[in-house]
């Protein structure tokens, strides 16, 4: 009897169980915050201020069998628009395996993931708990336990006040060593509220197509990143983090980075519409992302609300990376540099047909760049002679830039070298100089050439920096750390032409990428700390590293500019003794465009500036503009062996804006000062930095 008495309990509270609600924390709400949450028999309903007089309204089915969005809905005044609704967030996770050991470690972009064993897995939900929580101006919605073989986490759906933007994640970790990752994902449906699809195709023209349940799922090369669900009475948009989704490559083709239709991969059960990567990148090496052990990588994608149709809702979406287009910015020039497009050697030298204006001018002007530094002759020509085929090739490249060179462009004659002073890096002279990269021993340093007129021949690494102080040129570090250049500048941090002002520094792209971190590009920020605290006053500017340059490809993912202070674009038949100066001086700042620092000052000083002492608290004060809401700003400082770390939550912000910060901070003992700032797609920008002397 006892024993039949605990079956009957079992079973009653297994019954109970299966029909129970699930408890929703909201201790950590904050029902001052403009949003409102109400959680009632397994429903979740948030609603939020989504801009001028509009109100997005989130509803979560938390039962098991039901889809976890019941319905979003964006009211306009009066006028509520059902956007979406049944649908399942979706995620793929491709799991391979990283290098660690033949290069440097986490560092490593010559990897190629797919060409080992990898194996991708569906995201499981279970519905087993929710809350919300705030954060300053954002909702956070967590619900649920997720997992994929080797990996464990939970769904996160942020919701941001003054704007009908979603951000959809898995937010998940692994406590396998030596992981690399990819993920796919999307709003997936098994009857689908919307009816039509849309698109920008890569010539920036709108694309539809009807919805049909049974069509089968496509990849789609598209321009700004954007898959659209539209229907009467409203469309949604999915894109992923503009820079952050892109993980390093060679070659910024246009992989079909989104998919629209039925059972995606054979995978995912159902129609749906969302992001993807290509498993193979661009075949050349193929990096993926890192997922070191215990980390918590965001597989995360963006929602953009619109009451319109596929056009207004892309014109919303492009706004928050100014249609991919640098802004002007009163007072500077936005220079992008490391650039193989070898047009020299394969087109004019090549005897091919060389076009009035070839497509990657057109691509730069389209980005809103005003100076190209090129990287041409990258394993392609004749560096080292003989002198006749290395000063035509020098000649072709000074004739060619000059002539695409205009009033609103200017193109930089520039090289990857890589001889003399070990790994890669770069030079950017002020004017056209020629030079050779060997010397026999019967022939002088400089000479004068009939043709060309002072020509150089370089032997060493001594003859390579008296080129750069002669002619007044920059080198720098090209990726330090990683590719060609690993070890460096560390290797040769202590050597004459490192510690002289010739040899700029280094340059920063985000490489290697890691979704858990809330910036980019931390091998070079932290290189950046390391050579602040060596003590040589070491500049560090923005580098795309980029082969082939088209428009169809997706080059703003990629890209990455200087905002240098500088008045007036220089003709190239003056030459460009003020941009050298101003990189020299530390007048710039670097950015991926979403976020800009016009204004950054510590007692006054400006970047690439030195203030006298440090013995009381110093102002400091900074100026951003933004389009995604921003996450922070951080002060960074260094004592010549210490770095310290000042951050500012900018949580209350809403998307597109401006603001100026001032504030006090003790920097006593430190010798340096600099400024970052990075915002909820994990965009950013980071300063020079100042001096304490």
């Amino acid at each position: 009897m006892r024993n039949i008495l605990i079956l009957f309990i079992c079973l009653v509270f297994s019954i109970s169980s299966l029909n129970g609600q699930i408890k929703v924390d909201l201790k950590k709400f904050n029902k001052k915050s403009g949003t409102t949450a109400v959680a009632k028999n397994n429903t979740l309903s948030v609603s939020w201020p989504a801009g001028e007089n509009k109100t997005g309204q989130l509803l979560l089915d938390l039962s098991a069998e039901s889809p976890i969005i019941k319905s979003i809905v964006l009211q306009e005044g009066n006028t509520k628009s059902p956007i979406v609704s049944d649908v399942d967030p979706a995620f793929i996770l491709t799991v391979g395996k990283r290098d660690l050991v033949s290069q440097n470690g986490w560092n490593i972009f010559f990897d190629k993931v797919p060409n080992k064993p990898f194996k991708s897995y569906n995201v499981a939900i279970k519905k087993q708990a929710a809350s919300v929580y705030s954060v300053g101006t954002r909702t956070l919605i967590s619900v649920g336990t997720l997992s994929a073989p080797g990996f464990t986490g939970t769904l996160e759906i942020t919701l941001y006040n003054g704007s009908p933007l979603l951000n959809i994640a898995a937010v998940m970790s692994t406590d396998i060593d030596s992981t690399a990752i990819l993920y796919d994902a999307g709003l997936v449906s098994k009857k689908p509220s919307w009816n039509r699809i849309g698109w920008s195709d890569v010539d920036a023209q709108i694309k539809n197509a009807p919805l049909s349940a049974n069509d089968k799922a496509t990849d789609l090369m598209v321009k700004y990143r954007t898959i659209v669900g539209e229907h009467d009475h409203g469309s949604f948009a999915v894109f992923p983090a503009p820079h952050q989704y892109f993980y390093p490559l060679d070659e910024a083709f246009n992989l079909k980075f989104v998919w629209a239709g039925s059972q995606y991969r054979n995978m995912i059960d159902g129609y749906g519409i969302g992001i993807r990567q290509d498993l193979y990148g661009d075949k050349r090496f193929v990096p993926w992302f890192n997922a070191p052990p215990a980390t918590k990588q965001r597989l995360n994608f963006f929602v953009l609300l619109n009451s319109g149709n596929t056009s207004t809702a892309l014109e919303a979406v492009k706004k928050f990376t100014n249609a991919d287009r640098y802004q002007s910015l009163p007072g500077y020039k936005t220079l992008t540099s490391h650039f193989h497009n070898e047009f020299i050697m394969k087109v004019v030298r090549a005897n091919k047909p060389v076009p009035a204006q070839p497509a990657f001018i057109d691509v730069f002007k389209k980005h809103g760049i005003d100076i190209v530094h090129l990287g041409e002759f990258h394993y392609t020509a004749h560096p080292k002679g003989p002198d006749s085929l290395r000063l035509q090739e020098l000649h072709a490249l000074f004739e060619q830039c000059e002539r695409l060179s205009s009033n609103d462009l200017l193109m930089l004659p520039g090289e990857e070298p890589n001889e003399f002073f070990g790994g890669h890096w770069l030079q950017l002279f002020p004017r056209p100089v020629y030079w050779i990269m060997s010397r026999a021993q019967d022939k002088p340093f400089v000479s004068n050439d009939p043709v060309y007129g002072k020509v150089y021949r370089i032997a060493n690494e001594e003859e390579m920096l008296a080129l750069l102080k002669t002619e007044n040129g920059l080198a720098w570090t090209a990726h330090p750390r990683t590719k060609g250049s690993t070890g460096y500048p560390d290797k040769y941090n202590t050597s004459k032409f490192f510690k002289d002002n010739h040899f700029l520094g280094a340059a920063w792209k985000a490489m290697p990428a890691d979704l858990s971190l809330p910036f980019l590009g931390k091998r070079v920020l932290e290189l950046m700390d390391d050579m602040n605290n060596w003590g040589d006053r070491k500049k560090v500017l923005a580098e795309a590293d980029l082969f082939t340059i088209e428009n169809e490809n997706e080059m703003y993912a990629h890209l990455n500019v200087n905002y240098i202070k500088l008045d007036k674009l220089p003709a190239f038949k003056d030459g460009w003794q003020s941009i050298n100066d101003a990189l020299q001086n530390g007048q710039f700042f670097s950015s991926t465009g979403e976020v800009l620092i016009p204004e950054f000052t510590v007692d006054g000083k400006s970047s690439g500036e030195e203030i006298a002492s440090a013995d009381k608290p110093l102002n400091v004060s900074f100026k951003i503009k933004w389009t995604f809401p921003m996450n922070y700003a951080e002060i960074i400082s260094g004592d010549g062996k210490n770095v310290y770390r000042e951050k500012i939550n900018l949580d209350n912000t809403t998307a597109f804006g401006e603001q100026t910060v001032t504030k006090s901070i003790n920097l006593s003992g430190r010798k340096w000062v600099r400024l970052e700032a990075w915002d909820v797609a994990a965009n950013g920008a980071f300063t020079q930095t100042i001096w304490i002397k």
